[in-house]
């Protein structure tokens, strides 16, 4: 009976302890926080971008273009299934996570019951063996030998007991913790699975009124493809923008150059005034003026570059990697999307001015590949390319992919070669599915066949 009674006292003393956690209360999930975070430096990056094409519209004429009207309805359903392809990554990786914690949970799970199991043999030697308290055993009067070996094997029990409670008590509290992260990733997926079905119903709201435009519109936008004065007017938008995106990264390059410059001045000064002698160090401090180089003790860099890199590569990924990179490449690249080349760079267009690019005919919704690691710096809604999107490789190379269904990157994620970036569509008033890709070095364009091999 008293046997029985430790072990039920042993494993009651378990259970008060994996019941005494907390519920899990509801609250904003970390995906939320890191969301808003990322929202915020868009909202920023966005404003930067819509100057730049207010700037470039201000030159044109005020005439309407029948592919404006498309314009609202195309970037939505660029910027729903931009969303959903993010959700899908997401939802994904939340569902690997989970994956992962129910493993560790049955992990943790084994690891408490071999543990109660120890706990509670411990308890039953113990009780086996008399269970007398210290006080007892030095008054019995027995031989001191004996006395001391108990006393010992007590301490032993003892030291045994702490580390067992204090390590089950450990696993007891990852046990919490697994189930507050592991319930957090299905608030997660919850959010994720209510955001596509919302993402879903936009999306098909925009293409239906997408539909009714283009029908209502088809008359004029075949008219107005064929107007040579468009076509131009087009091509000087596109340029006008490369053109103010290249001067904008050589700006942020330089900015970033004169910063870094700074700091390895800074961090020379500081060197050589540690390697001074004191006595050195106090004449020093004397002779050099206020306005010196070597005066300078702030380690922040210049204002205009508190910002996030808006629309360069990081230091890392700039001209000493991405610039020779690309230069290297010519001859090696594949074409972004599969399908039939309809037109070539340089080919007369009709009575219009010649290509500048390749047009591949794809099937709607086809995967749009980047041809080569970059920064993308361009991510939208564009008259004569629809949804566009350009990426900077560094070197001044730049790669245009247009009239795209949805552009599926933000402006300034890295992409590497090969990732999705896109998918092919008819946006912008075209009248054939597929993509419109472009080559530039230093706002010139290139021939893509030069670069490109056809397999």
């Amino acid at each position: 009976m008293r046997h029985a009674g430790w072990v039920a006292l042993a494993v009651l003393g378990v259970a008060l302890v994996l019941g005494s956690a907390p519920a899990h209360a509801s609250k904003v999930t970390e995906r939320t926080r890191q969301k808003r975070a990322a929202e915020a430096e868009r909202a920023e990056l966005q404003q930067k971008l819509e100057a730049l094409k207010r700037d470039i519209s201000k030159t044109e004429t005020a005439k309407s273009h029948a592919a404006d009207a498309l314009s609202t309805s195309e970037a939505a359903i660029s910027e729903a299934n931009r969303a959903l392809h993010e959700l899908d990554r997401e939802q994904k990786d939340a569902e690997a996570r989970l994956v992962r914690l129910s493993q560790q949970q049955d992990q943790l799970a084994k690891t408490i019951a071999e543990q109660q199991g120890r706990l509670s043999r411990l308890l039953r030697d113990q009780y086996v063996a008399g269970n007398e308290d210290r006080i007892k055993l030095l008054l019995s009067g027995d031989n001191p030998n004996r006395i001391n070996r108990e006393l010992q094997y007590m301490g032993y029990v003892s030291q045994a007991q702490a580390k067992l409670i204090d390590a089950l008590r450990a696993n007891m509290k990852a046990v919490e913790d697994n189930k507050a992260a592991a319930q957090e990733a299905r608030d997660e997926l919850e959010e994720i699975a209510q955001e596509q079905r919302e993402q879903k119903a936009h999306l098909e709201k925009e293409k239906t009124r997408r539909a009714t435009l283009l029908a209502q519109l088809s008359t004029k936008l075949a008219s107005q493809r064929k107007e040579a004065g468009n076509i131009e007017r087009d091509e000087q938008r596109l340029a006008g923008l490369v053109d103010r995106l290249a001067k904008l990264i050589e700006e942020q390059r330089k900015s970033e150059a004169a910063a870094r410059e700074k700091k390895r001045q800074e961090q020379l000064a500081r060197a050589k005034d540690k390697s001074e002698p004191q006595s050195d160090r106090k004449v020093s401090s004397v002779k050099v003026p206020a306005h010196s180089p070597d005066a300078i003790d702030d380690d922040e860099p210049p204002k205009k570059l508190t910002a996030r890199n808006e629309l360069t590569p990081e230091p890392g990924v700039q001209a000493r990697g991405l610039d020779l990179a690309f230069a290297s490449l010519k001859g090696q690249l594949r074409l972004p999307v599969k399908g039939d080349l309809v037109a070539r760079f340089g080919s007369k267009r009709g009575d219009g001015p010649a290509w500048k690019g390749l047009f591949i005919r794809a099937a709607e919704g086809a995967d749009v590949k980047a041809v080569a690691a970059g920064q993308v710096i361009f991510a939208e809604w564009l008259r004569g390319f629809g949804n566009l999107i350009i990426i900077d490789h560094g070197g001044q190379y730049m790669t245009i992919y247009g009239n795209n269904q949805s552009v599926l990157k933000r402006v300034g994620d890295t992409v590497r070669t090969g990732d999705v970036i896109a998918s092919a569509g008819n946006s912008g008033g075209n009248e054939n599915s597929g993509l419109y890709f472009e080559m530039r070095h230093q706002g010139r364009a290139i021939d893509p066949l030069a670069w490109v091999t056809i397999r």
